[in-house]
């Protein structure tokens, strides 16, 4: 077993036996019960509180990874389970599904090593950066991963994913938003917040 296996296993583990009470409770509230409001991320008829996305493995075997249906973080702790069996790494290349063109040509690479619930594409900046700039981080990290690498990128998720949260949050207070509702509560512009 590898020094980085070693770590998904036992760290995958710790995380299993340390979150269950949380992936119980957003199992037990639905898709709607955490982030993003009454029904966030549900599909009409769709049931359930887990979603399944074909994902291409290492090797290119291809295995349906599991989240909760939430646009909330906390989707993705069913993947420790994936982690903990072998099929996902902590830290990897972004899980990509099977055929993407990120995973063909010279990107076929990324196969050699276990997709990850976290990796270079997560801290720096994942939504903000154009699909070339990801697959050139992913590609980086297949070529010169090592332990301190995984190590140092563990340390910075939570904080690059809190710093998402509260980017989103303010973005989400703009001007336009504050006039908006001083127009619905009636009141003069004078008296609107600032």
């Amino acid at each position: 077993m590898t020094a980085k296996r070693a770590l998904d296993v036992v760290g995958g583990l710790a995380l299993l036996v340390l979150l269950s009470p949380l992936i119980a409770a957003v199992a037990l509230r639905g898709p709607g019960g955490v982030g993003g409001g009454r029904g966030a991320g549900r599909t009409p008829g769709s049931g359930g509180v887990l979603r399944r996305r074909p994902v291409a493995g290492m090797g290119g075997r291809t295995f349906a990874m599991l989240s909760f249906r939430t646009k909330s973080p906390l989707a993705a702790l069913p993947q420790l389970l994936h982690v903990v069996r072998g099929e996902m790494s902590l830290v990897g290349p972004c899980p990509l599904a099977p055929g993407h063109r990120e995973s063909t040509g010279d990107g076929r690479r990324r196969l050699s090593v276990r997709p990850g619930m976290t990796g270079p594409w997560q801290i720096s900046g994942r939504s903000e950066l154009p699909w070339e700039e990801r697959q050139l981080l992913d590609l980086h990290y297949v070529d010169h991963h090592w332990l301190g690498m995984d190590l140092a990128i563990l340390a910075r998720t939570l904080p690059a994913v809190r710093k998402r949260r509260q980017a989103a949050r303010t973005a989400g207070r703009t001007p336009d938003r504050r006039v908006t509702q001083a127009v619905r509560q009636g009141l003069p512009e004078r008296h609107r917040s600032p």
